[in-house]
């Protein structure tokens, strides 16, 4: 029984493991830890923590993910969105790297955990589709546009602070006198080379002999030997003299638990860790959606969420911060053949060994190069290509995204992705309150009716059909209703008006009210109304209303039957080549 038991809190991947995995597992393991190193010390700075407080972060989260999620390659642990909205929701409450911060940020991961939980539990995987595409592409192309303003400083050896666009920039400014030029040659160089690695070194690669993927996989890994070129300089050159570097990381693993309960604090970081949970998990599961759709596998949603809860939670009690996936690193971990989470159960026991042996070797990292660091990692999120694409493909999407992107470069981070929030809903609301409708009439010698500003069709002076082409609701139907009395006063002689309902899945009770005033209407104008391919969802509902009872027309199954009806009862001709 105790056997039985134990098989089945084995996740899903284990039971099914096959040996000839564990080699892939194991190098993209490698790769990524190679990876991850000097990304959690990055992220660890910009989340305003001693930068080892970032390498707890791509600890156990890694296993929390593990044990509940069903991407085989999503790669979990600390990344620079969630960091700088870290920094943003706590450094109001307490000054950064300070006792209470620290607690701060623990508690900011332990209510994100708890809050994507619970959306497990009440499986609200749609909720990943609260925020349109455009505007989390704009609120990470604002947040990394943030990051960049925020590390000029740290590159420079000036003094950064601030959580908006001018802020950053006046402070910088009014800095510049005091800046340090072997800080700021060393990170101009590190730029410089990491923007080149990025650039061509895969492809010089291939031109030595190396293949794609090699090639692509040694291009990735650049930032971590950057990183240790620089340490390397910094030891033999005594750099420490000249600039600030990371100083002492203390060594071993995490303690951990939980700092003591403060509700006061609670109450204050309740929305930015629900707004950290919804983002985090729209990003990550856009993230492993797409690795997913090429390697032919399916995502689970709601396991994502208690996937995503047990790593933030995990990150909490190892004294860390907020995390989530990380496109970067899943990309890393696809490439370099992964095939299970169990490669990044492997990442966190590399982690192990680097925080238990290795922690001396990254003390004399100068901070101007992990400054330049975690600017080419955030220039690579703004997304310029998609904002051009939203804006020709659909102006209100490319809007939305310009003014979730504007808008945390102007207010910060929470009131953006709140504009965000804003703008998907009102985005939404503006597209269902002017709903397409067209004037149809049957295609010659079928059974099909088209738009007649589409295509050549048959008409009949004394019967309209209209197709309305989205649900009716509060929002909406007076633009119906208006484009109905249009209709009327172009077409003077029809005595059948026939609303072609097959777009339609729901009809709300002032939409409801509506169509009431329109049926009395149509009657004192001696014009019957019809419905036509009503769904029946809809006509279940309606029929529990007294509108079919005073309805001066018929309800018809399709349009061409009351084509058929209709014309018996005018006895009109058709007027043909209407385009």
């Amino acid at each position: 029984m105790a056997e039985i038991r134990a098989t089945y809190l084995l996740p899903k991947w284990l039971k099914s493991y096959r040996r000839q995995w564990l080699p892939g597992d194991a190098t993209a393991a490698l790769i990524a830890t190679m990876m991850l190193v000097p990304q959690a010390l990055a992220y660890g700075t910009l989340a305003g923590l001693p930068p080892h407080i970032g390498l707890y972060a791509g600890l156990f989260p890694l296993i929390g993910y593990a044990l509940f999620g069903t991407s085989s390659v999503l790669s979990v642990g600390p990344v620079a969105v969630l960091a700088l909205m870290t920094a943003s929701a706590v450094s109001p409450i307490a000054p950064p790297g300070t006792d209470a911060y620290i607690e701060g940020t623990i508690l900011l991961a332990a209510l994100s955990g708890v809050f994507l939980l619970a959306m497990g539990l009440l499986r609200l995987g749609a909720l990943s589709n609260l925020l349109s595409h455009p505007v989390i592409n704009g609120f990470v192309s604002g947040a990394a546009t943030l990051i960049i303003l925020g590390q000029v400083g740290p590159l420079l050896g000036v003094e950064s602070s601030g959580n908006t666009l001018v802020q950053l920039i006046s402070v910088t400014i009014s800095d510049l006198e005091t800046i340090n030029p072997f800080t700021a040659t060393v990170g101009v160089t590190a730029v410089a080379m990491l923007i080149c690695a990025r650039l061509g070194l895969a492809r010089l690669a291939r031109r030595l002999g190396l293949n794609e993927s090699g090639a692509k996989l040694l291009a990735r890994v650049a930032p971590m030997l950057v990183l240790l070129l620089a340490i390397t300089l910094a030891y033999f050159l005594h750099w420490d003299e000249h600039l600030e570097v990371v100083g002492s990381i203390p060594a071993g693993l995490p303690k951990l638990g939980l700092p003591a309960i403060n509700w006061g604090l609670t109450y204050q970081l309740l929305l930015p860790a629900l707004i950290i949970a919804l983002l985090g998990f729209a990003e990550s599961l856009s993230v492993a959606h797409a690795i997913a759709q090429r390697r032919g596998e399916r995502l689970d949603p709601n396991a994502e969420l208690f996937g995503l809860g047990a790593a933030n939670l995990a990150s909490a009690f190892s004294g860390a911060f907020a995390v989530t996936g990380s496109f970067a690193r899943t990309a890393i971990n696809d490439e370099g053949g992964a095939h299970t989470p169990l490669s990044g159960v492997m990442a966190a026991l590399l982690m192990v060994l680097v925080l238990l042996f290795l922690t001396g070797l990254f003390e004399q990292l100068p901070l101007c190069v992990l400054a330049a660091t975690i600017i080419v990692t955030a220039a690579n999120l703004i997304d310029v290509k998609g904002f051009v694409h939203n804006w020709r493909y659909d102006h209100a999407d490319g809007s939305a995204m310009a003014g979730t992107f504007l808008g945390v470069l102007m207010f910060g981070v929470e009131a953006g992705i709140g504009l965000g929030i804003a703008l998907s809903f009102a985005t939404l609301v503006w597209r269902s309150s002017r709903p397409h409708i067209a004037v149809v009439g049957r295609v010659s010698g079928t059974e099909h009716f088209r738009n007649v500003l589409r295509h050549t069709v048959e008409t009949r002076p004394q019967i309209l059909f209209l197709r309305i082409d989205e649900s009716l609701f509060f929002s909406n139907i007076s633009a119906v209703e208006d484009r109905l009395l249009s209709e009327l006063k172009r077409h003077p002689d029809i005595r059948h008006l026939v609303l072609i309902l097959s777009s339609v899945n729901r009809i709300d009770g002032t939409a409801l009210e509506r169509l009431f005033q329109v049926n009395r209407d149509l009657k004192s104008r001696n014009i019957c109304l019809h419905l036509s391919e009503v769904k029946g969802p809809v006509l279940d509902r309606l029929s529990r209303s007294k509108l079919l009872g005073q309805l001066t027309g018929r309800i018809f199954l399709s349009t061409y039957i009351a084509e058929l009806a209709l014309r018996q009862d005018t006895q009109q001709e058709p007027q043909a080549g209407q385009t």
